[in-house]
């Protein structure tokens, strides 16, 4: 018996195989291609990370780095953290970027492959079409847990990377500066229109009640009536005196020549004691009792602006304190590297992909022209 020259079949089917249109373009022009860009073409990427955290004096601390920073009485602040993530993403910081640092010069300089190259590939210069490329560069990732964000920034230097992400951290911390003196302004403003507008009331009350003492000629009503009384009493007192002197006389000797005197003087304390008692409770306007409402009125007034305006400056240092508390810290935990080696692209990570995602997909080219060829026969 002639042997079967199998593995001859064998390597023929294969090299068949590896000659075949479908996986030459499914698998090695891919491959090749890739070899090509990735090795002879593609620039390196320099990648400069930094971290930082935004923290508050004054919110409830929770577990992680909440927890260590609350040994120095702070905690995270989570709504202000997004802020800052938002700012450093927006295109207000890219156009500060882009003006500090000339940021589109830097990534359009001929060193970088036409493909990273910004406007290498096209025609579209504006600011929207750099902010997208500006998006793919600059990436923000935050920690729930640890409230730690990492921001990355990728460009085609070393220096470029750090300088663009140290810029980026400073701007991160003025924004929070800007909120801090916002907040702090906005909180004292207000508290301070409180103790202007209690003040003005209370030089209104004041120059009120002053008014109505000098157009009244009255100092305090109750006060000068309880006086006024006083000396009411003493003339009482007087006529009370006069009185009994009147009648043992008129008992004693009834034709005695003081009577008339008596008599006279008795009517005049009556007379005196009559303009007393309506100086203090009559119905004319000049009486203390018509007079009282209006000065007790302009006094209770006088009394509660005085202490409104006392409230008010409490509730303007209280405020001042409140704001000392709300301050936002943005606290740099790791400093922008230097890197001092290009660690994108993977070159020879990316070759392999393309070269196993080339057979995933020749696989099933093959899989669906061999049920095509059956079908059809």
């Amino acid at each position: 018996m002639e042997p079967q020259p199998k593995p001859r079949r064998s390597r023929l089917r294969r090299l068949r195989v590896l000659l075949s249109p479908l996986f030459f373009i499914s698998v090695l022009l891919p491959t090749a291609v890739a070899s090509v860009y990735y090795g002879l073409i593609a620039s390196d990427t320099f990648v400069s990370e930094s971290r930082f955290v935004v923290r508050s004096p004054q919110r409830p601390q929770l577990s992680g780095l909440g927890a260590i920073l609350g040994g120095g009485g702070f905690a995270r602040s989570q709504d202000d953290t997004y802020s800052v993530h938002d700012y450093v993403l927006s295109r207000d910081a890219l156009a500060e970027l882009d003006k500090k640092l000339d940021l589109r010069k830097v990534f359009s300089s001929e060193a970088i492959d036409p493909f990273n190259r910004f406007t290498a590939l096209e025609w579209d210069f504006s600011f929207e079409s750099f902010y997208k490329y500006y998006r793919k560069r600059v990436a923000v990732e935050y920690d729930t847990v640890s409230a730690i964000t990492v921001l990355t920034v990728r460009a085609y230097t070393a220096e470029d990377a750090r300088n663009v992400n140290a810029l980026l951290l400073r701007m991160g911390e003025r924004l929070v500066n800007q909120l801090n003196d916002r907040s702090r302004s906005d909180l004292i403003s207000v508290a301070e229109k409180e103790v202007k507008a209690s003040e003005d009331r209370a030089k209104d009350a004041s120059l009120a009640l002053s008014s109505f003492r000098s157009r009244q000629s009255v100092f305090d009503p109750d006060r000068q009536a309880a006086m006024q009384l006083q000396g009411t009493a003493k003339i009482q007192e007087e006529l009370l005196a006069t009185e009994t002197q009147l009648a043992q006389l008129r008992q004693v000797s009834p034709n005695n020549p003081q009577i008339p005197s008596l008599v006279n003087r008795s009517e005049l304390l009556r007379e005196a004691i009559g303009r007393q008692e309506a100086r203090v409770a009559g119905k004319q306007p000049g009486s203390f009792t018509t007079q009282a409402s209006g000065y007790d009125r302009l006094l209770l007034e006088k009394t509660f602006a005085e202490r409104q305006l006392a409230a008010s400056l409490a509730a303007l240092e209280n405020a001042r304190n409140e704001a000392q508390r709300q301050q936002l810290y943005l606290e740099t935990l790791v400093q922008p590297n230097l890197p001092d080696k290009a660690i994108e692209p993977r070159r020879l990570r990316t070759v392999a992909m393309v070269f196993l995602l080339g057979l995933i997909v020749w696989g099933v080219l093959s899989l669906v022209v061999s049920s095509v060829r059956e079908h059809t026969e």
